[in-house]
């Protein structure tokens, strides 16, 4: 049965569980969401069976992650539970479905806190990166009052995000990927990229660093490659364009200045104290882990979900933190933190001084 929008869940389900995590006999499958995401936590549940292989369900409830950080005692945010280390070692395959019911639930919640718990949490993250996974998003109220949209325009929005409005949405991903492959062929050989628009020149190394095609098997929606930059690289100034809202906190108008590859200059136009709290987190915080190009020309405007918002054609996005190992990078942090670059009116993105992108653009052969 279609749901909001024409989003049915059950083709979404059997991408999810094909497509993007190629489930495969006798493995377990770790879905987390909440209770909003039932639509398609049941579809997948189906999917998997089908698969031969176990669904491990696990659902949130409104109010446990705010209640979480009410009552832990110090062992909780200090430590991680030796059962949820061993399963995130054992699982095969990891799926994640955001569906949320209150976007700003942690937005009283001290950041140091929260990434107190993120460093105590790191062994089962990095064993899961490991794996393969994917993120994927349900839509609910929440996030369709936050694009500033009705929800069943929402809905439609997120099945054109998915390809599901094409007849095969499995071929349009495949199309997706040799397009992105082109892109990469171009960045592959380059040793500095430079990023320019009003506000924005900054130049980072990229040298010898493997660059990622991301084509939907691990976020859903997709359409992006990125890499990891040189640590110590990124010179320059930079100014986001899109608005932000990590853990429910609005921050907005994000200017940073780095020397010698860390953050020596910060300022934002709103969530300043996030911010500056983010930004301490640990040594890694301060540098760069991530270079990204968007590529997903279906999404056409950001919507507050980074999910969608870092894949949209004509964008580039920078994540302060953690790197992914994949890539060559070496930034450690608790934090990983993705922020945008709107190109499409009077930027350039620049490759060792050859022009990649403008306006939005690419120029490729």
């Amino acid at each position: 049965m279609s749901g909001a929008g024409g989003l049915d869940p059950a083709p979404f389900a059997d991408l999810l569980a094909g497509y993007c995590l190629g489930v495969e006999p006798g493995n377990q499958v770790l879905v987390r969401s909440t209770a909003l995401g039932a639509p398609l936590l049941r579809e997948v549940q189906r999917a998997v069976l089908e698969r031969d292989a176990w669904p491990l369900l696990r659902v949130d409830v409104p109010g446990l992650a705010p209640g979480f950080y009410a009552h832990a005692r110090e062992r909780h945010l200090e430590s991680i539970a030796p059962l949820e280390l061993h399963e995130a070692r054992k699982v095969d395959r990891l799926l994640g479905i955001q569906a949320p019911d209150d976007l700003r639930a942690l937005a009283g919640v001290d950041p140091q806190t929260i990434a107190r718990v993120a460093r105590a949490r790191a062994p089962a993250r990095e064993a899961t990166l490991r794996k393969r996974w994917c993120s994927t998003l349900w839509p609910t109220e929440a996030l369709a009052a936050q694009a500033g949209m009705e929800l069943n325009a929402f809905a439609a929005f997120v099945r054109r995000a998915l390809f599901l409005d094409q007849p095969e949405p499995v071929r349009s991903w495949c199309e997706l990927h040799a397009v992105q492959e082109r892109l990469i062929a171009r960045l592959a050989g380059a040793s500095e990229l430079r990023l320019e628009a009003e506000g924005t020149d900054l130049r980072l190394s990229v040298k010898g660093r493997t660059w990622v095609n991301s084509d939907g098997r691990r976020n859903m929606p997709s359409g992006e490659v990125f890499t990891g930059p040189h640590e110590t690289s990124a010179e320059g100034h930079v100014r986001f364009t899109v608005r932000s809202s990590p853990a429910g906190v609005d921050v907005d108008g994000v200017e940073l200045t780095f020397r010698a590859g860390e953050v020596v200059q910060a300022r934002a136009a709103s969530g300043q104290e996030y911010l500056d709290r983010a930004l301490e987190t640990d040594a890694g915080a301060r540098r760069l882990g991530e270079v990204g190009v968007g590529t997903n020309f279906g999404i056409d405007r950001p919507i507050g979900t980074i999910l969608f918002d870092e894949k949209i054609g004509g964008t580039v996005h920078l994540a302060l933190g953690r790197s992914y190992p994949e890539t060559g990078g070496t930034n450690r942090s608790a934090l990983h933190w993705d922020l945008i670059c709107d190109l499409r009116d009077g930027g350039r993105l620049t490759a060792d001084g050859e022009l990649v992108q403008q306006d939005g653009r690419f120029l490729m052969p």
